[in-house]
């Protein structure tokens, strides 16, 4: 009866062999560890004006929604939380997930029909990929941010409904796909597009609406946007935009949001609240740019190969798995938390750590932090 558990275990060895063990680590509140491993790009996660709404909704409603949303889960913080984020995208309606995860998954399965190919890119997150997966629809995997490799996978498939899925800002090394080149292309095979806009919004964009406005398709009827709201509005939970057609096709077949309890009313007015603060934070935004161009500056001066960020997230090359895990440990001992990332988290098998700026990290223990980044490089 045991022998499933032997295997669990000899797994487990093999992945610490290749420097591939993970470990969650608590953490206090308040610590004083320099947070460059976090989301919460614009410091919006303990704003006053943020907690302030969430605990006026949690004296209201309780700790949560008691129910999916087609039974009680949905409430007039929901709702104003969707308004409120379709007027900021540009789009028709918003819905509101309990995960950026589940709303990924619902969004991909909503958008296949039979004989749909979808075209993703290779180096999307595992959320778009789990939701190709799920969908069971064929899935072609084109180069990544490889315009021409989508137009061939589309060229190839005449008379077949399709969907181009990509990330906006990619997860790894924060780089911007051609958004707009890509929509050209999938407007001229009759193709959808899918733009997973979670590490974009609230950081670029006009009033950070995201790198789907930035490149001019907000509101496009052959546009679907999703997002978490746990990286720049500082919350929990995920959201899919687009046509008003749309988002009654997840509210009445969608099975991640049908079937799951709504996101707590506390969390929905906490994000609301961050939401207005991020339309207006411009400043905030330019803080982040002159950051990350500072932090290139300097890891590109100690010789170390770091990419080219176009919004918050810096990645830095790690020798290989075992380098990155105890280059984060040594950066951790130090006082500052950084994103140690490995295989498989990695779409080329590459080992990095992944550096995310906060505009709530005070900039002088943010420009300590990239001294202690640059002491402790292998």
């Amino acid at each position: 009866m045991a022998d499933w558990l032997a295997a669990l275990d000899r797994r487990a060895d093999l992945r610490a062999k290749a420097g591939l063990t993970r470990r969650l680590r608590p953490r206090a509140a308040g610590d004083a560890v320099v947070d460059l491993a976090g989301n919460d790009y614009l410091g919006l996660a303990t704003h006053p004006e943020v907690t302030a709404a969430a605990a006026q909704a949690l004296s209201a409603y309780g700790l949560g929604a008691t129910g999916s949303r087609l039974v009680r889960g949905s409430t007039d913080v929901h709702h104003a939380l969707e308004d409120a984020t379709a007027d900021w995208l540009g789009t028709d309606r918003a819905l509101v997930f309990s995960s950026g995860y589940l709303a990924n998954l619902g969004a991909v399965r909503a958008l296949v029909q039979p004989r749909t190919l979808l075209v993703s890119d290779a180096h999307n997150h595992a959320s778009l990929i789990d939701g190709c997966r799920i969908s069971g629809a064929e899935t072609v995997v084109t180069p990544h941010a490889d315009v021409q490799a989508v137009a061939d996978a589309l060229a190839a498939a005449p008379g077949r409904p399709a969907v181009v899925v990509t990330e906006s800002v990619f997860s790894v090394d924060g780089d911007l796909a051609p958004l707009a080149d890509l929509h050209a292309v999938a407007r001229r095979y009759g193709a959808l597009l899918l733009i997973d806009d979670a590490h974009a919004l609230g950081v670029i964009g006009p009033a950070g609406a995201g790198g789907v406005a930035a490149a001019g398709l907000a509101g496009e009827p052959d546009v679907v946007v999703t997002a978490t709201l746990s990286k720049a509005l500082g919350g929990a939970g995920g959201v899919v935009a687009g046509p008003a057609e749309f988002v009654r096709h997840l509210i009445e077949t969608g099975r991640t949001f049908i079937f799951d309890t709504a996101l707590p009313p506390a969390v929905a007015a906490g994000v609301a609240a961050a939401v207005r603060l991020a339309r207006a934070g411009d400043d905030l935004r330019a803080e982040l740019a002159d950051r990350a161009a500072l932090a290139v500056r300097r890891l590109a001066d100690a010789g170390l190969t770091v990419s080219a960020p176009d919004a918050a997230v810096v990645s830095v090359t790690a020798p290989g798995p075992e380098a990155a895990t105890a280059w984060a440990a040594d950066c951790r001992d130090r006082g500052v938390a950084v994103g140690c990332f490995r295989p498989p988290s990695t779409p080329d098998s590459r080992s990095r750590l992944r550096l995310t700026i906060s505009a709530g990290v005070a900039r002088a223990n943010f420009e300590r932090a990239l001294e202690v980044i640059v002491e402790c490089a292998p």
